[in-house]
């Protein structure tokens, strides 16, 4: 009777490959996360533009800057992930000298946009210039 010999791996073979595979995913889980984030800071600032848009075109209907409560005639809808919208309207009517809208993504963070008259919303930088959308 033969005998047959099995071959395999070994368990230091096994344990070595378990141990690289390891290494590469301490170096790709960092950069996978941060490339998610951008992502979404990404999407954010979208919404952020969108809304802009949608603000302007508002305005030049009714004459006055959408708040919240004008959201659906604003057709304003956010990214999938993208937190509550906040839209602060400023002037004498409400809305007649601008707006502030922040939306919390995911990691959070905050982004935001001004126009008009409108004060800056918490957390944005001072030297944001009016109308663009940024992310802090």
């Amino acid at each position: 009777m033969r005998l047959s010999h099995q071959r395999g791996f070994t368990l230091i073979e096994l344990l070595l490959v378990i141990v690289i595979i390891g290494v590469l995913a301490a170096f790709a889980l960092p950069k996978y996360a941060d490339t998610k984030q951008r992502g979404q800071r990404g999407a954010g600032i979208s919404d952020l533009h969108t809304l802009l848009i949608a603000q302007e075109r508002f305005y030049s209907e009714t004459g006055r800057y959408g708040g919240l409560a004008d959201t659906a005639a604003l057709r304003a809808r956010l990214s999938p992930g993208n937190g509550p919208l906040a839209i602060t309207v400023s002037g004498v009517p409400a809305g007649s000298t601008g707006y502030s809208a922040t939306v919390t993504i995911p990691g959070a963070e905050s982004c935001g946009v001004f126009a008009g008259g409108a004060a800056r919303p918490a957390g944005m930088a001072a030297d944001t210039p009016a109308s663009t959308p940024v992310c802090w």
